[in-house]
């Protein structure tokens, strides 16, 4: 297997995590948004939709899509259960996976790509003002989060899942993003503390 990289980007960065937590090494070759790499002919190839991560499997099929691959790897190393072990722990994960991919993820990443002047070369036409309605989207859904993590250890359960994965690289892209954590969500605080402390902890 080849799994196709970009170190800064934040989806690779979620598969490195998963990859981590499983202790399992894939050959790597990364590829350099910056310069438009991935629109070249010869990553279209790889992936004509012109996206990072892909998985290059040993058949010579290719896997797009975070989550996809990541489930790929868990059906190949299934201990520590990321994605649950029985019918009702996946179906809870992945309810808590969608949750906090479309209400935490997908606007600060938003926010990111239509704010950030780096990435003004990718997004185009970057709109500032749909950043800016991004931002108050995922503060609401830290709220949220911070209500639920008074109960429980992790996201979807006591147990670390892929939606603490994808919950961690979102809040990691904040700053870049200029989406304020609020300061008074202090189970959310907690959560992620002891979360950015895991050795599978990768930039």
């Amino acid at each position: 297997m080849l799994l196709y990289n970009t170190p800064l980007a934040p989806n690779p960065r979620r598969v490195r995590i998963f990859l981590a937590e499983k202790n399992v090494t894939i050959p790597m070759r990364d590829v350099d948004l910056m310069t438009h790499e991935h629109k070249q002919e010869s990553y279209v190839a790889v992936n004509a939709l012109e996206e990072v991560p892909a998985l290059l499997l040993d058949d010579g099929a290719t896997l797009t899509e975070s989550v996809a691959i990541c489930r790929y790897i868990e059906s190949l190393y299934p201990d520590p259960p990321l994605l649950g072990r029985n019918a009702r722990e996946q179906a809870f994960i992945e309810m808590w996976q969608r949750r906090v991919e479309f209400r935490l993820f997908t606007p600060v990443a938003l926010a990111f790509r239509h704010s950030h002047p780096a990435l003004a070369r990718l997004e185009s036409p970057q709109k500032p003002e749909f950043a800016e309605h991004q931002r108050p989207r995922a503060q609401k859904m830290m709220r949220f989060l911070d209500q639920e993590l008074a109960a429980r250890r992790f996201i979807a359960s006591d147990d670390f899942t892929i939606a603490d994965i994808t919950a961690i690289v979102a809040m990691d892209l904040t700053k870049a993003a200029r989406v304020e954590i609020p300061q008074d969500l202090p189970n959310l605080s907690r959560w992620r503390a002891e979360v950015s402390a895991r050795p599978s902890f990768v930039r």
